[in-house]
């Protein structure tokens, strides 16, 4: 078949924080993308303000370089997709891993193999894609190469990969500065025979295969990721498998529910760099964009009008985890972070509050993100999304609330299916690296949340790397509690791993709440009289309501508190009157710690400007009922 030697597709998988991103901004620098005078930013592909605070890829985006080879050939067009690394975000991973020939499988040379390693790498090998491996961070002090690559040989037999998969080659690289070569070079030390990435690009060039097509048939276009412009409408980002398309063409869609409607191609665009360019005509093996079909959907074709043929629709993994998502129930709904003063008043004009907004905005998601899901509850102001993991839907929540919405939001629960009768449920294989001193307190913790020990290995550096298998509303809240075990030095990551009969019950968090019992104004004076109790979650001045939770009970029953008691003013100079109290700071929970934290009878309130922690049935009376009831049956 003939083959298009000017292009090569490929994907760039890793773990979170192994350096893909950084080794795409060198790419682009050494294949003259930008000019010598422009200012350049790091992680240049994490263009969204949430993937530059976290330091994570969460939406796979793809870039082109112009490479030319050193014996003087014409240019090559690379198409590279940069993949997010956590498998919370695998409907991003499979997408990106559809538009390309091949993969470079991306492995710290320190941390080896990790479970999101071997997520993305699991999806490459299912697809037969062949495989660059690529050790980088070669100069880390902790470097250990020759053990890193065993470990990846190992992970590519446990995955059944077969002779002409493990028989890959092998580049060594230090991304941040921008090199790369072919030969082993010493832990801990850059490669010392390259200065530039000219290795790595000439092994891409010699492995990735050309793109292959035939040239009698017909138009062939895979819809793989969706994109919006102020000018253009609705963007659809695809590969074309056969064919031809052109700027002004009249083409087949092919929709999900595999109905044919015949539409026309109002502009075409190529990824040239970061941007995209406009162009007349994408051959078989390009990745375009294209602009014209509003209501274009990920998965969908555009073929031929006169013999139109569907690609196959593009498929992802099952949810794991579902939460609760409905409009802002509180008492101080829609009044800003304080609720008071005119600057209050003038910050919520825009606050979307009521439930067809939330919804609207559940909808659009879901155009652009295949791995959600969106059901209705017995309400009509509140629905359940499913999705892969915690973090993804904390990111969906997170830029929601940037987008001036007020949400409540349940405690995250696992999604369980039927299986011969039985329940079942998610289960998760949680690696984790920690000081020797802390195994035993991970142990523990491991063994109250069900989980099961698969292996340990200790590599002699006084760190020791444990494998868990654990149902996966035992690590709802694990972190936290991990982080303070183990002194803040534990590294752990989790991946899904299928589903198992139901566990039993767990009980996660040891502690209650300290619940207000009354509205009002948060003082200093009940704050130093609560503190004793437990630890505190608001400061002085803070606009509480009946039913919020304002701090963590040190037993294990919820308390209620009045912390907007204010002190007795008198005529008579007390004896202690002039004695200093001291407020401890109280603990300030973001986003995901709330989450964490959450019980089954409570859930988090989330404006653009704060979240807080409340009860369901705020009334203090209703809930004293509710607990009678519980204990009566």
């Amino acid at each position: 078949m003939p083959t298009r030697n000017d292009i090569r597709n490929v994907a760039i998988v890793a773990h979170v924080d192994h350096g893909k991103t950084t080794l795409v901004d060198a790419m682009l620098k050494q294949a003259g993308a930008f000019a010598a005078h422009q200012q350049l930013d790091d992680r240049m592909m994490d263009s969204n303000d949430l993937e530059r605070e976290k330091g994570i890829t969460i939406l796979a985006k793809n870039t082109a370089v112009k490479y030319h080879p050193k014996d003087g050939g014409a240019p090559i067009t690379i198409n590279i997709i940069d993949t997010p690394g956590h498998a919370d975000f695998g409907g991003e991973v499979e997408r990106g891993l559809s538009m390309v020939d091949a993969v470079v499988l991306l492995v710290d040379a320190s941390e080896g193999p990790l479970p999101q390693t071997r997520f993305v790498l699991r999806k490459a090998l299912t697809a037969r894609l062949p495989v660059i491996l690529c050790i980088n961070k070669t100069d880390r002090p902790d470097a250990r190469i020759d053990e890193v690559i065993n470990e990846t040989y190992d992970l590519f037999l446990d995955l059944d990969a077969d002779e002409d998969q493990i028989e890959f080659p092998i580049v060594y690289a230090c991304a941040r500065d921008g090199v790369a070569s072919l030969t082993k070079p010493e832990n801990g030390t850059v490669p010392a025979d390259s200065d530039s990435l000219e290795p790595f690009f000439s092994t891409i060039l010699e492995h990735v295969p050309a793109p292959t097509f035939d040239e009698d048939a017909p138009l062939q276009a895979h819809v793989t990721n969706l994109d919006a412009d102020n000018f253009l409408g609705r963007i659809a980002l695809l590969r074309v498998e056969q064919g031809e398309l052109r700027k002004g063409q009249t083409v087949a869609w092919i929709k999900r529910d595999g109905t044919i409607s015949n539409v026309r191609i109002s502009e075409l665009l190529m990824t040239e760099a970061l941007t995209r360019k406009p162009a007349e005509v994408a051959g078989p093996g390009d990745i375009c964009a294209v602009a014209g079909i509003p209501e274009i959907m990920i998965g969908e074709t555009l073929a031929d009008t006169e013999n139109p043929i569907a690609l196959p629709l593009i498929t992802v993994d099952e949810p794991a985890i579902s939460m609760t998502i409905g409009t802002n129930t509180s008492p101080l709904v829609g009044r800003g972070g304080s609720g008071k003063g005119a600057d209050a008043k003038a910050a919520v004009k825009d606050r979307k509050v009521t439930a067809r907004q939330v919804k609207d905005r559940l909808d659009r998601e879901l155009i652009g993100n295949v791995s959600l899901r969106v059901l209705d509850t017995e309400r009509p102001d509140a629905w359940e999304v499913q999705g892969r993991g915690e973090l993804a839907l904390a990111i969906l929540i997170e830029t929601m609330r940037r987008e001036g919405f007020e949400l409540t939001v349940g405690k995250p629960q696992v999604v369980t299916k039927e299986v011969n009768g039985k329940t079942h449920e998610p289960v998760e294989r949680l690696t984790v690296d920690v000081p020797e001193e802390h195994m035993g307190a991970v142990t523990q913790l491991m063994g109250v949340r069900k989980g099961r020990m698969d292996n340990m290995s200790n590599h002699g550096s006084g760190w020791v790397r444990m494998e868990f298998v654990v149902p996966s509303r035992g690590l709802i809240g694990f972190r936290t509690e991990f982080l303070t075990n183990t002194r803040g030095t534990g590294i752990a990551h989790s991946i899904h791993e299928g589903h198992e009969p139901w566990f039993g019950n767990l009980t996660t968090r040891n502690n209650g709440s300290l619940v207000a019992d009354r509205a009002g104004v948060v003082t200093a004076f009940a704050m130093t009289n609560l503190q004793e109790r437990g630890v505190l979650f608001c400061d002085p001045g803070t606009e509480v309501y009946e039913g919020m939770i304002v701090g963590e009970n040190s037993r294990a029953d919820d308390m209620d508190v009045n912390i907007t008691k204010e002190k007795k003013l008198t005529n008579m100079r007390s004896s202690n009157a002039d004695v200093a109290e001291s407020i401890v700071p109280p603990r300030k929970l973001s986003l995901e710690q709330s989450l964490e934290f959450c019980r089954e009878d409570e859930c988090i309130e989330v404006t653009p400007e704060t979240v807080r922690i409340r009860k369901v049935v705020l009334d203090q009376k209703d809930r004293g009922r509710t607990a009678s009831r519980a204990k009566k049956a």
